[in-house]
């Protein structure tokens, strides 16, 4: 009996610790995809919902093609609610990005360096804050699944007690419990969801998210076996400066990912400068 007890035990530890493991190298593996993901051009649409509207008539979009221009990306708007724009609007975006592309053409190297930086800094706050999670959550392997085809571990993750928040929003991580889709073929994260346990308040208009909210993050792999993402989808239950409910629905989707050289694209928008718009 003790020896079963004991051989229960270690199997738990080790359990636990492969999940955490498994983790630490998806998490790896994202910061690498971050870097590989800027030599792609895509598309992304986001739609708001207000799902308290029952009358069926959806929500808000915009789609943009997103390009990276001399170190830093450019969106433009393309589509409005799922119709093209008007010629006048085309115009007017085709404007916006030539001028874009004109004030980086004239940049000195301090001021594109200091751009760049800037840049990166956000990309860095998103990031920082992930590298937490081993630290603060209870990581345990609960199944195995198929998502789209590929096979992956479905990791859980509880608060950990007594947790002491790093930086940025890992400070909301004591009010969330997770569950991860991890690739078993290269530790690529499939899909990501959270729900809030607790109210979150933040912001300087003080704004509630209220318990049960959640969020779901999906990825796929593309060429060269980069990460990208796909999909992110938010249900929440909001209170703002402490007066207005709202039950609001958000989207993100991703698409049509192609590689492009960084100083063709610079080079391409540069001769569009030459050429009026039409």
């Amino acid at each position: 009996m003790r020896v079963a007890c004991l051989l229960t035990l270690c199997s738990a530890v080790s359990c636990a610790q492969d999940a955490r493991e498994i983790l630490v190298r998806s998490l790896a593996r994202h910061n690498e995809n971050s870097k590989l993901s800027r030599d792609f051009t895509f598309v992304e649409r986001t739609e708001i919902r207000n799902l308290n509207d029952q009358s069926g008539k959806g929500g808000r979009s915009r789609t943009y093609e997103v390009r990276l221009f001399a170190g830093s990306p450019y969106r433009r708007l393309i589509a409005r609610d799922d119709k093209p724009l008007s010629p006048d609007e085309d115009r007017e975006e085709q404007r916006k990005l030539l001028e874009c592309i004109e004030q980086r053409r004239k940049e000195t190297a301090e001021e594109r360096a200091r751009r760049i930086a800037e840049w990166e800094k956000k990309r860095r706050e998103f990031r920082e804050p992930l590298a937490e999670i081993p630290k603060a959550f209870h990581l345990k392997i609960v199944g195995e699944e198929t998502v789209n085809g590929i096979d992956t571990w479905v990791i859980e993750a509880l608060p950990r007690a007594g947790y002491k928040p790093g930086p940025g929003y890992s400070r909301f991580f004591p009010k969330i419990k997770g569950r991860f889709w991890i690739s078993k073929t290269d530790y690529g994260c499939v899909r990501a969801g959270a729900e809030v346990l607790e109210t979150i308040s933040y912001g300087l208009i003080l704004a509630r998210v209220q318990k049960g909210s959640r969020m779901q993050f999906e990825q796929a792999r593309i060429q060269g076996g980069v990460w990208v993402p796909t999909r992110v989808e938010a249900t929440a239950a909001l209170q703002v400066a402490l007066l207005k409910h709202m039950h609001t629905g958000y989207e993100i989707t991703y698409k049509d990912y192609r590689r492009f050289e960084v100083e063709s694209s610079h080079l391409m928008g540069l001769h569009e400068l030459a050429e009026p718009a039409r």
